[in-house]
């Protein structure tokens, strides 16, 4: 087993991150460690529950816990605020109270919705992260930060609001789907771009599936470990935690624009770090050639690198203007020296001048 431990001085926080093939089988030990309640709500998704919500159920029940288990529906559409009414409600109705427990089963919007749910349901409830996604493993699930979409763009609601433990089962993502697997690729390949040239080399040299997950506990602690370092410095998102946004200022923008149903978390992010790129190679911020190394290990991990309809660059405007990283007329982009290396920008919308032509000049 690996375990990070998140300390977070400004408040006094501090949480474990377990990563072990098999923990699933035992979260009821797992929890008894942090918790010491009577009531657990999981609140999971249908494709979650039919695989892992059952067992977890059983176990948890056999530790002689009172077990509700709230199921939504999958997908982006669900992390809207007509969501969290329902959510609410079947919080009260079970009876929960600051002395019992939220698990959030499933993966990034699960992990997202149900954490903004507890930090606000009666003040504050604690909850446990259990990520089912590569992409929620790595990424959405460490650190704190909760929310929901609103039509105007992606997390424009939420907290910072950290779990009492997060376990994470690679196991797991043998059930997932080729494009939610590779949505997850996505964020390994951000991390290796914006702080480890090692894991980006390694990459380059797994060209299947089938090979990415003989080093998926590397994989995954590699980059919760840097996620860690980084959260830990700053965990309020005001300086160097802005660089794991790489990709996510255009990645939410096309998200949004699309309404959540062409493209998927991943291929956004995956389109935006390389438009991003070629705009800041064009302005002499990023090293030459860096724009092409991404498009080849993205490719390689199948995913996209530009938008189908290069027409609709320009509408992706409007979106980036209400990024969260956009504060008094400045905006914060994050951009590349180097393959490894990710500096924050300080520039303004006109950054994106050449976006009509998917970042070229």
């Amino acid at each position: 087993m690996s375990v990070l431990t998140i300390k977070l001085p400004t408040n006094e926080v501090s949480y474990e991150l377990k990563i072990e093939k098999g923990i699933l089988n035992r979260v009821s030990n797992e929890v008894s460690k942090v918790f010491t309640g009577a009531k657990i709500a999981i609140v999971t998704d249908e494709t979650v529950y039919d695989l892992y919500a059952k067992s977890i159920i059983k176990d948890l029940e056999a530790a002689d816990y009172e077990v509700q288990c709230i199921v939504l529906p999958p997908g982006e559409q669900t992390k809207t605020f007509d969501s969290l009414p329902n959510l609410y409600s079947a919080f009260a109705e079970f009876g929960l109270t600051r002395s019992d427990l939220i698990i959030a089963l499933g993966g990034g919007v699960i992990g997202d919705i149900t954490g903004f749910a507890a930090s606000s349901y009666l003040r504050g409830i604690s909850y446990v992260q259990i990520p089912t996604t590569l992409l929620a493993q790595v990424d959405s699930s460490v650190g704190g930060k909760v929310g929901v979409d609103l039509p105007e763009g992606k997390n424009l609601v939420g907290a910072f609001y950290h779990p009492l433990l997060v376990l994470i089962d690679p196991l797991v993502l043998e059930t997932l789907t080729d494009s939610a697997f590779a949505d997850g690729m996505a964020e390994v390949i951000k991390y290796g771009c914006i702080k480890d040239l090692n894991l980006f080399h390694r990459l380059m040299d797994l060209s299947s599936r089938k090979e990415v997950m003989q080093h998926i506990d590397w994989i995954i602690e590699t980059c919760c470990t840097i996620k860690q370092v980084i959260v830990q410095a700053d965990e309020k998102d005001l300086g160097e935690r802005m660089v794991l946004n790489f990709g996510h200022t255009l990645g939410h923008a096309i998200e949004a624009y699309y309404h959540y149903k062409t493209y998927t978390h991943g291929q956004g992010v995956a389109i935006g770090m390389v438009a991003i790129s070629r705009i800041a190679e064009s302005k002499q911020l990023t090293t030459d050639g860096t724009t092409d190394r991404l498009i080849t290990l993205l490719q390689q991990h199948r995913l996209p690198t530009e938008l189908e309809d290069p027409e609709d660059y320009p509408k992706l405007l409007p979106y980036i203007k209400k990024d969260k990283k956009n504060i008094a007329g400045s905006l914060s982009v994050i951009v590349l020296s180097d393959i490894g290396n990710a500096t924050v920008h300080q520039t303004s919308l006109s950054f994106f001048d050449s976006l009509d032509t998917g970042g070229t000049t």
